[in-house]
């Protein structure tokens, strides 16, 4: 496996590409689609039903090459190898990222240190099934023998964030009959929220924690549990009304649930990589498990792409390298993503994770500081409410930032000429933000001159465009699959180990000692600078005056 030995920097490709981001790096797209008319039907991948056009990038078939070129240097393919063959491709934490493991079929041939895993994924697989189908056909009954209507996912983070997209992506396709929420925050409001009007003989909560330690799910959970036994006055309700994702036998066992309804998950599953785990059991028991398999059979067919595809004709990779030539090269700082549907506008905040948790480093996978641009600041919102919210600043700001547009051709809710209406917006905004509007076209409309530079867009600014004909669980999986491979690639190509995320580590320890602090009331005034004392005196004085 390659270590990078050389910098990146002096790699003979990077070398290359800044001497073309010299020579083409101010060219218009205007000029590129008006000398190649086959350009947009060249620029595109098909992985089944998803549909990739990526013509309106800032790049000619030279800069696809030497992106190309940069991606064999960096031993992509040796890494997409080291993966699919469950090397310990997490160096820091010594451990694979297997997540392409949770989708392949029983037959697979996937194995670490020489065992095949599909057999222990399957058998959880089957776990999962089972107990889903039991929630939504009303024999697993809470503690007063009352059927489930009300199922509430704990956690955070990937524990949130991806079952939450998906439940959201694929609400057409949910249990009529059953309520499915999530919880993240540890404000009280967000769990006060969900509970809400709820009956706790009828409520099942799912804690989702890998190690069943993460304060902010815990706090929620022993809170949730309060609530629950408040009403139902029986600690042996627990069992009924609680189940666990976790691999902490001992902590949900200690918690009061059965170790029996405790649905288990391997340390090669990275957080924000476990939608297609057991992390993913809300999401079965409210699409049910037929459709949590299609889901993951989209996602297996984006990896087998992913695997076996072409660099020119992988769209993981083509996404990846458009990505690195922005991120890198012209040094912009932020990336959006506006899907023209309803239902995944959760889709951004689920990448902002698997983006920035990723490859949002400053050293390389050997500890060197890294002397180049890496992870964007990920964003976005839905169209068409993002038009009349941020796209000022996408077709008039002064640094230009790439997007994804994400699209489908029909709707699950057939409402008027509504589908029409928002896919000539998504259609509309991609043309706006390449070709802009001249000075000249501006005032051969008859406009005032004064008004010629408030009405003038500059145009090419680029913008992926993803196209399918529906959203459905299948799709899901291939998007987020998509997505998960991007990000890898991107690591590979910056040298970063795109699995660990130390950077998360140093704040959850200090509030930790704020939270004992804050609690005893002693030994603040030498623990912290003098912003941070302050701030917590200031906190305890209006906490406890009121």
């Amino acid at each position: 496996m390659d270590t990078q030995p050389q910098r990146l920097t002096l790699r003979t490709a990077w070398r290359s590409l800044e001497a073309h981001h010299a020579r083409i790096g101010t060219r218009h797209l205007r000029d590129w689609f008006a000398e190649d008319p086959e350009r947009a039907e060249r620029m595109s991948v098909e992985v089944g039903p998803l549909w990739l056009d990526y013509s309106k990038n800032r790049v000619d078939d030279e800069t696809l090459r030497l992106l190309e070129a940069l991606a064999e240097e960096c031993g992509l393919q040796a890494r997409i190898d080291a993966m699919f063959a469950g090397a310990h491709i997490n160096e820091t934490e010594d451990r694979p990222a297997f997540h392409v493991a949770l989708r392949a079929p029983l037959d697979s041939r996937l194995a670490i240190d020489g065992k095949r895993v599909a057999p222990e994924v399957h058998a959880v697989l089957a776990r999962m099934s089972e107990f889903a189908v039991r929630v939504r056909d009303g024999l697993w009954t809470g503690h007063t023998g009352r059927r489930i209507r009300n199922v509430i996912n704990i956690g955070i983070g990937g524990s949130d964030l991806g079952p939450l997209m998906a439940h959201e992506a694929l609400r057409p396709y949910a249990h009529p009959e059953l309520r499915v929420a999530y919880v993240s925050n540890v404000d009280g409001r967000d769990l006060a929220s969900a509970l809400a009007g709820l009956d706790p003989a009828e409520t099942l909560f799912i804690v989702c924690s890998k190690t069943f330690t993460t304060q902010e799910t815990l706090a929620n959970a022993h809170a949730a549990r309060e609530w629950c036994l408040s009403a139902l006055g029986d600690r042996a309700a627990v069992a009924r009304h609680f189940v666990a994702v976790s691999t902490h036998r001992a902590g949900v066992e200690g918690f009061g649930i059965d170790p029996g309804n405790m649905f288990g998950f391997w340390d090669w599953v990275g957080g924000r990589f476990s939608l297609t785990s057991a992390v993913g059991l809300s999401l079965m028991i409210a699409i049910g498990p037929e459709r949590f398999r299609e889901m993951l059979a989209g996602a297996h067919a984006m990896d087998e792409h992913f695997r076996s595809a072409p660099f020119r004709n992988n769209m993981p990779v083509v996404m990846a390298l458009l990505g690195v030539w922005y991120a890198s090269f012209f040094d912009w700082p932020s990336h959006c993503v506006v899907p023209y549907s309803f239902d995944l506008r959760r889709f951004p905040a689920h990448l902002q994770q698997l983006d920035m948790e990723s490859n949002g480093k400053r050293v390389d996978r050997l500890g060197r500081i890294i002397d180049h641009g890496t992870a964007p600041i990920v964003w976005g919102e839905a169209g068409t409410n993002a038009q009349h919210a941020f796209f000022q600043l996408l077709h008039q700001g002064t640094r230009p930032v790439p997007c994804d547009f994400i699209g489908f051709a029909r709707s699950h809710a057939r409402v008027g000429r509504h589908q029409d209406l928002l896919t000539a917006n998504c259609f509309a905004q991609a043309e706006a933000l390449a070709f802009g509007r001249t000075s000249g076209e501006v005032a051969a409309e008859g406009i005032a001159e004064r008004q010629v530079p408030h009405r003038t867009f500059p145009g090419n600014r680029p913008s992926n465009m993803l196209r399918a004909p529906l959203l459905t669980p299948d799709l899901l999986g291939r998007l987020v699959a998509l997505y998960e491979h991007k990000v890898f690639v991107q690591g590979v190509i910056w040298g970063i180990n795109s699995f660990d995320q130390w950077g998360v580590e140093l704040g959850k320890l200090l509030a930790g000692r704020i939270l004992a602090e804050i609690e005893s009331g002693a030994g603040i005034e030498s623990a912290h600078d003098a912003s941070t004392t302050r701030l917590i005196g200031r906190y305890l004085d209006e906490r406890d005056s009121s």
